[in-house]
């Protein structure tokens, strides 16, 4: 990620590799993503996630 070692917060939006995604839930530590019509999954390896929007950044642009 882009902000040192915390994770992503739920409604960030994040990039798993090529994936863009909003971060809908963490539980027991996993974070949990959606992108599009796609199903909810757990994210391979959270620390590789880059953020790339926050809830607020989202929210201010009127994405979210």
């Amino acid at each position: 990620m882009n902000t040192g070692d915390a994770l992503p917060g739920v409604g960030d939006e994040v990039m798993e590799g090529r994936t863009r995604a909003i971060v809908t839930d963490i539980r027991a530590g996993v974070v949990w993503l959606r992108a599009g019509r796609r199903a909810e999954w757990p994210a391979e390896d959270p620390k590789r996630l880059k953020l790339t929007r926050t809830r607020a950044e989202l929210i201010a642009a009127g994405d979210l």
